[in-house]
This record gives structure tokens, sequence and C-alpha cells, in this order.
């Protein structure tokens, strides 16, 4: 019989760290990266999509995005909270 593999982290809490995701959706707001970053390629698309269409107006969404994770924290692709 096995044991199951060590985690790192508690479960159900994400791998993702929120202050990585909330640089870098203040520093690459633009292109979507902190969605992208922590899974929610849909989000992250739709910033990149919004950015270009705006030509660069649209940016300012993954600025703010970026402050409120860093805030407030949020979730991964899964649905997970980030962790701190």
């Amino acid at each position: 019989m096995t044991t199951p593999p060590y985690s790192q982290y508690p479960q159900g809490v994400s791998d993702k760290s929120k202050v990585v995701a909330g640089v870098l959706g203040i520093v690459l707001g633009f292109f979507g990266a902190g969605r992208f970053y922590m899974g929610d390629t849909k989000t992250g698309v739709l910033q990149l999509v919004v950015s270009v269409v705006t030509c660069g107006f649209g940016s300012i969404w993954g600025l703010i995005d970026g402050i409120l994770i860093l805030v407030n924290g949020g979730v991964d692709g899964q649905g997970r909270p980030l962790r701190d």
C-alpha cells in the first residue's frame, strides 16, 4: 500500500500566489497576464481583446484587477482561493 504524495499546500488552496497574480495584473494588465497565470483564460483573453480594441485604454481593467487581487485575493481557474 502506498501513501498519497505530500502536498505542500493545504487542500482547497491554489498553488498560485495572489502576490504574483496581482503584480502581473498591474504590470502586464494589457495582456491579461494575471488572469492567464491564475488559469482564468476566458477573462485573460477578454482583457487582451478589450485592450487591443480600445487602443490600450482598456488596460486600466488589468491594472484595477491586479490591485483588487492584491487587496482582496481571488480564486484560480478551478475556483480555489489563491495562497498568500
